[in-house]
């Protein structure tokens, strides 16, 4: 970045941090409550079809998917937040990744984006909000897309964002809701920087852990595009505000099944233990267990429960693959040649649910054969 503009530090404008930001589960479910994007009431009283739709808000899935009738698809995301970082280029950066990363969970490859800026120009000069685009703009050029435009409004707190477009083959689109009991779960980044980043805000980080969890919030999920063409994938999302037991909870309830979680094949970033004993916990983690825990084992940890309900920013893959399948060694390849080990991401598997009063997901210290 523009060393005139390291006097500014971003996190201070900032009233949440990245993802950590989102609205909670609870609350959105309440707002979305009654829509439906594939029907439309016009205002003659006669309900719109959109038969095209093929994803829309329906399965809380990561982005829209729209059947252009060829035999591929057009899919549609927008991801915007307020900095999780001080410096400017990094938050363009990572802003940047975090909404590419919708399209590659659903599968697909990115093909547009356009920008989509708040900037306080009272209290933030224009350089500084011209360093986040450029951020954006080297993330961009390594998923191979043009920055194309945007819009941008003169408001009290900074956010940036992306709004992008990509296209799948229909038959490979990767919905979060297609998960099937006896899959494992797979999780391509380790949890931790939204307790990283609550850290910094309070300078309490090390510069070595915030280049870590920068540099993880940097890496693109682009292996999605790959593991699309596999059928074994049988359910994809990326892990962001809601934690890795929000969006684990999305997958098991569209689903229909249960999931075990085996907390010590969890992949956690290493440092993450220090900062737990500082209490550098974001406020997202208590507003997303108030709304989903009483679908979670009741004999979890404060431990557990501060790391598996941590809101990522631009966080990993999560993936449910039938491992009953042939396919599942190309798995094994594919992540090794991203550089992502198997046996740090495997971390628990799906199981059938026999009554709507079960528990949605147990978190053990080991996987038991059944509930």
């Amino acid at each position: 970045m523009n060393k005139n503009n390291c006097k500014y530090k971003l996190t201070e404008f900032s009233p949440g941090a990245g993802c950590g930001c989102k609205i909670s589960p609870k609350e959105l479910e309440q707002i979305l409550s009654g829509a439906n994007a594939k029907t439309s009431q016009n205002t003659n009283g006669k309900y719109i079809k959109f038969p095209n739709l093929l994803v829309g808000n329906e399965s809380k899935d990561d982005a829209a998917v729209y059947d252009l009738g060829n035999g591929e698809a057009l899919i549609s995301t927008t991801d915007f937040f307020t900095p999780i970082v001080d410096d400017p280029f990094d938050f363009g950066r990572i802003a940047a990744t975090n909404a590419i990363s919708d399209i590659y969970a659903m599968g697909g490859k990115p093909t547009l984006a356009i920008a989509i800026l708040g900037w306080p120009l009272s209290k933030l000069p224009v350089e500084v909000a011209s360093e986040v685009v450029a951020g954006a703009r080297t993330v961009c050029d390594l998923a191979n897309i043009p920055l194309a435009g945007g819009h941008s409004i003169d408001i009290a707190d900074p956010i940036f964002g992306l709004a992008v477009n990509g296209l799948i083959k229909t038959k490979n689109i990767k919905r979060n809701d297609r998960a099937i009991a006896g899959c494992k779960l797979l999780l391509t980044k380790p949890l931790g920087v939204g307790i990283i980043t609550t850290a910094q805000k309070r300078s309490l980080a090390s510069v070595d852990d915030v280049k870590l969890a920068i540099e993880q919030m940097t890496t693109l999920n682009n292996i999605g595009s790959e593991l699309s063409e596999l059928s074994c994938v049988r359910a994809m999302t990326d892990v962001t505000g809601f934690g890795l037991l929000g969006h684990l909870l999305e997958m098991c309830e569209g689903s229909n099944v249960n999931a075990i979680v085996d907390f010590k094949k969890v992949p956690i970033i290493k440092s993450i233990e220090k900062y737990l004993e500082l209490k550098t916990i974001p406020g997202g983690t208590k507003r997303n267990w108030n709304s989903y825990g009483h679908k979670i084992t009741k004999d979890i940890s404060e431990v557990q429960k501060n790391i598996l309900c941590d809101p990522q920013t631009s966080g990993g893959l999560l993936i449910a693959v039938d491992d009953g399948d042939n396919e599942f060694k190309q798995i094994l390849q594919i992540l090794k040649q991203y550089n992502l080990c198997i046996d740090i991401c495997e971390f628990g598997r799906l199981e059938e649910r026999k009554n709507e009063d079960e528990v949605y997901i147990k978190v053990t210290d080991q996987v038991p054969g059944k509930f």
